[in-house]
């Protein structure tokens, strides 16, 4: 039995310490410390101001409905009392008198957290952040304080015209894993959550181990790792991959098309949206860049997909967009149609999508310009320190590092070819989700029959 076990331990060992060392982008400066946190340096010496963001995987897409909206709620009490600092108002002091600015953010696969403030404050905020991080105390009367103010967002979301089309073809295109995708959560989950629910969280994935610290700005990377070592080092990893213990379930695919017709007070002209399930970039890594190419190319004024909706009058606001994720990203088809030419607008989106994969439809002009452009876009988000240490953040959860450092190679890879595949993998013959919302008192007869020639 002993040697079980120490051969469990060896292994668990052997999986937080064995890894290859990423390559990182010119200017950042990378780390791995023995509890398994990973440690981003962006050096960039033009103002005298320092980034100091945490990334943890976790998000809606570790939630069961019974979880879903607690890593919302959680990132809201991250900024609350813990360990050292024991009321809101000690916090809040620290956070004055290192002059500090903060935010935090919940995706679907990361949750992170940031402050800026100026360089000499660096270290100290570094103290602070390890404080937060790793000794987070959850207080009844600041739960009851924050429960309302997580379920007063996601009572603004709702009150968008459009939340309940894109809510309602969220179910319809996840299913069961509908809590995975569903960011903002659940009113009553966020309203009864209770101090129990914050601690598994914190147990299932606030580790050093399933953590990334980015430093930014007016730094030197020798003395930060120096730092991060001394103030994070003693932070104790998990035993196991939190992911193995607590799988992320597959998405279950479509098998037929989904279509409804909803009639809104709030909505002032119709929408029109089409969701399919895309690529991940744990299985189709390469179909990522091409979601990227092709969709760049629909959404410009002279595609052929303009040309053909919105020239002839058939629709405005046309775009195209993937969404890249690690556990199966969307794409959607978005637009607003001639409230008088519904169905002729769907009629005429079959016949284009039916064309995406000829030859002739996109010109290898237009793939090589998206695969510039792309690539300049990417050059301009990082001029922002805060913004390109969010970036690093986004793809070591949903990605890698390198798939951020290659981004541009891998665009270059993308050919003709490509396109076809990934329009006939992921969107043509596929099964959809189709949903309009039009404002009350719309014909809905005309609208309940936009897509009766399907």
């Amino acid at each position: 039995m002993f040697n079980r076990i120490l051969l469990t331990a060896c292994i668990c060992l052997y999986f937080f310490s064995t890894f290859a060392q990423p390559k990182v982008p010119e200017h950042v400066f990378y780390q791995k410390l023995e509890n398994g946190l990973e440690v981003l340096v962006l050096e960039d010496h033009t103002i005298p101001f320092t980034t100091i963001e945490i990334a943890c995987k976790n998000g809606s897409f570790t939630e069961t409905p019974d979880f879903n909206g607690l890593s919302h709620l959680y990132e809201h009490l991250f900024f609350k009392s813990n360990k050292d600092y024991k009321t809101q108002d000690d916090y809040l002091k620290e956070i004055s008198d290192l002059n500090i600015e903060f935010n935090g953010r919940t995706r679907e696969e990361v949750v992170t957290y940031y402050f800026t403030l100026p360089k000499a404050n660096t270290e100290k905020g570094m103290q602070f952040m390890n404080a937060a991080i790793r000794y987070p105390v959850f207080k009844k009367k600041d739960m009851q304080k924050e429960n309302s103010t997580v379920d007063a967002e996601f009572q603004r979301q709702e009150s968008s015209p459009y939340y309940m089309l894109i809510d309602t073809l969220d179910h319809m295109l996840w299913g069961s894993n509908y809590s995975r995708k569903n960011m903002i959560g659940n009113h009553n989950i966020i309203l009864t959550a209770t101090p129990e629910k914050m601690e598994t969280i914190q147990n299932r994935y606030y580790y050093p181990n399933n953590c990334l610290l980015v430093v930014a700005g007016d730094v030197e990377h020798t003395e930060i790792f120096t730092e991060a070592k001394g103030i994070f080092g003693s932070w104790k990893p998990s035993e196991r991959d939190p992911f193995t213990k607590w799988p992320i379930p597959e998405v279950t695919p479509l098998q037929q098309n989904k279509f409804v017709v909803i009639e809104s007070e709030l909505a002032q002209m119709p929408l029109l949206l089409f969701r399919w399930q895309g690529p991940d970039t744990r299985h189709d890594l390469q179909a990522t860049y091409t979601a990227d190419v092709f969709s760049y190319i629909l959404n410009q004024r002279l595609s052929k997909l303009t040309a053909a909706l919105e020239d002839k009058g058939l629709a405005t606001n046309i775009g195209v967009n993937y969404y890249s994720q690690k556990y199966t990203g969307p794409i959607t088809l978005s637009l607003t149609p001639n409230p008088h030419k519904i169905k002729e607008c769907y009629e005429a989106i079959q016949k284009e999508i039916a064309q995406w994969d000829d030859d002739s439809y996109i010109t290898d002009q237009q793939i090589e310009r998206a695969k510039k452009i792309l690539y300049i876009t990417q050059v301009e988000e990082r001029e922002e320190v805060q913004s390109y240490a969010d970036l690093l953040c986004f793809w070591w959860a949903s990605a890698s590092i390198e798939y951020y450092t290659f981004y541009r190679e891998n665009l270059n890879k993308v050919s003709r070819q490509d396109i076809k595949d990934y329009v006939r993998k992921y969107i043509k013959g596929k099964p959809f989700c189709a949903g309009l919302i039009v404002p009350q008192g719309a014909d809905m007869n005309a609208a309940n029959n936009f897509y009766s020639s399907k």
